[in-house]
């Protein structure tokens, strides 16, 4: 049978008619997700949060910070990066319902308050949880440690008390973990050496921790570690050593570690060592000069002797870099040896 132009035309703009007014008819978004999303929406109870999910409309297609994944079309990643507030109150225990979620990527939303949910355990599948710049309180819960896939775990600037929970260390894959600029207090947990996780970084600088590192955290190789602005004490040495060759950035100023510097061995593909405002006595190593990469050193404020050695990038710091030690000398500083 033979259409004329005009009647394919219309069968055309009637299909596509249809795809945009009755989303029923080619919805891509899993309904059991669609109804978790407005679940969570309503939880906010804020008509200007998440303003484009509608429910009239496709939630993989024009929902803004949640994508679906293309061929099983669920819900894999809810994220917002920029600011505005516009999340308040606390997590909506919904959050749990989204069972292929792999991504929750949440910063800069300073009315989220409240603690962590414990719904949030039923996101098996999730790698990446990031809550940063917001205001979640109460404890880090042990709970954390059921999610088996995490790879990254990140709390930055938050309003989060109590202790750090050793069982963050039996996440088998995770490979960064963030809790900065948050109100912790107790020890690094000794468990903290066995972080299974390739290429780490751990920052738990800006928090009211307290004690020894652990001598089990020698183990590890981090490729980042930030320990500043604690209340930690004793030697902090473990973290070296000129076996490590992952090691670029080591971040310890203002505590209270106390130990020989001159007895250190440090890694050769070292980047960054900040060391200031520490109780730390002994020389600058002779080693330090076979750091060819080092970009930004600071020993200032501890209790250094001697003369700091010719070679390296030494030289190419200025005398902030080593000023205010009980008896350093040599360029850069003014003081001769």
């Amino acid at each position: 049978m033979d259409y004329s132009p005009k009647l394919v035309y219309f069968i055309c703009f009637s299909l596509l008619f249809c795809s945009f007014f009755n989303p029923c008819l080619s919805e891509l978004c899993h309904p059991q997700d669609k109804k978790a999303l407005l679940q969570i929406k309503e939880g906010f109870n804020n008509p200007h949060v998440f303003s484009t999910w509608d429910p009239t409309t496709d939630c993989c297609l024009h929902w803004d910070g949640a994508h679906c994944d293309e061929k099983t079309h669920r819900i894999v990643t809810l994220e917002i990066y920029f600011g505005g507030g516009d999340l308040s109150g606390p997590i909506p225990p919904e959050i749990g319902d989204l069972p292929y979620l792999d991504v929750l990527w949440w910063h800069k939303q300073p009315n989220l308050t409240g603690p962590i949910p414990r719904s949030i355990t039923r996101l098996q599948r999730l790698r990446f949880l990031v809550i940063t710049w917001a205001n979640l309180s109460g404890p880090i819960p042990d709970f954390l440690a059921e999610l088996k896939n995490l790879d990254t775990i990140e709390f930055s600037f938050n309003n989060l008390t109590g202790p750090i929970p050793s069982s963050l260390s039996t996440l088998p894959k995770l490979r960064g973990l963030s809790l900065d600029r948050n109100k912790l207090t107790g020890p690094i947990p000794d468990s903290f050496g066995e972080f299974q996780g390739f290429d780490f970084y751990l920052a738990l600088s800006h928090n009211q921790l307290s004690g020894k590192i652990p001598a089990l955290l020698g183990k590890k190789d981090f490729t980042y570690v930030d320990l500043s602005r604690n209340r930690l004490e004793g030697d902090a040495s473990v973290l070296f050593g000129s076996d490590k060759n992952m090691t670029q950035q080591v971040i310890l100023s203002r505590n209270l570690f106390e130990f020989d510097l001159s007895k250190v061995d440090f890694p050769k593909s070292l980047i960054v060592l900040d060391l200031n405002h520490n109780k730390i006595t002994g020389s600058i190593p002779v080693g330090l000069t076979a750091v060819n990469n080092l970009q930004h050193l600071n020993v200032s404020y501890n209790r250094l002797c001697g003369k700091i050695p010719v070679g390296g990038a030494l030289q190419g710091f200025d005398f902030t870099t080593y000023f205010h030690n009980r008896c350093l000398c040599g360029a850069p500083l003014v003081k001769s040896c």
